[in-house]
């Protein structure tokens, strides 16, 4: 048996604990999300890709997206399940798409992810994923790559509740830890990297604008 046919299969307790968490917060940190060998898996591919296939990230969407490094300087590459690995992950992330609609009726209809690469003072300034009533975003998904971090490499990402200038949660890009929120909810911002930093950022949509939206309580 080989390493990608190990089972990844998605527990139906960390189902239960990410959709209580979205309910009542918001959003949800996790540690030791994946099987560590998909986990080192992407971290592999990332690394292997970055070299020669990763673009400069861009700001807005389709016709609007433009490259601006005064508000984020990483490089991204878009996940089309091209290999076992990404196949694997995007397996993954269904599973869990398929039990939050079952829980929490969100009607969460895709995902689409890339690749992230911070190298050395690279960041990406505070923002939304989506803006209410004007984004198919509804969740949005950090999972992280980067075995052996420290402090001193930088690189948190920074979670805030509406416009509060002290942010919520402060999250380490820890190997294999993930963060889970609603995208037009938490503004976020990345601090500058003093190392290479690799992640993969995600985000499920709804199939129509029109969708209701998961109102945490507070």
């Amino acid at each position: 048996m080989t390493q990608m046919t190990e089972n990844a299969d998605l527990e139906e307790q960390l189902i239960d604990d990410i959709a209580d968490a979205l309910a009542q917060r918001g959003f949800i940190h996790l540690q030791h999300l994946l099987p560590k060998w998909l986990a080192l898996q992407l971290m592999h591919e990332a690394q292997r890709l970055a070299a020669f296939e990763f673009k400069p990230a861009g700001i807005g969407r389709n016709n609007h997206q433009q490259v601006n490094s005064q508000v984020r300087t990483d490089s991204t590459l878009w996940l089309r399940g091209n290999s076992l690995t990404q196949q694997a992950y995007l397996d993954w992330m269904e599973q869990l798409r398929m039990g939050l609609n079952r829980r929490l009726f969100m009607g969460l209809f895709d995902f689409e992810c890339h690749f992230s690469h911070y190298s050395t003072g690279d960041f990406y300034q505070r923002h939304l994923d989506a803006f209410k009533g004007r984004s198919n975003r509804i969740l949005s998904s950090v999972f992280y790559l980067n075995p052996h971090w420290s402090e001193s490499d930088g690189g948190e990402l920074l979670l805030y509740a509406d416009e509060q200038p002290s942010p919520l949660l402060v999250v380490p890009p820890e190997f294999n830890s993930c963060i889970l929120f609603l995208s037009d909810v938490f503004p976020h911002e990345v601090l500058a990297s003093h190392s290479d930093r690799f992640s993969i950022a995600g985000w499920y949509r709804v199939n129509s604008q029109s969708s209701d939206r998961l109102d945490p309580n507070q």
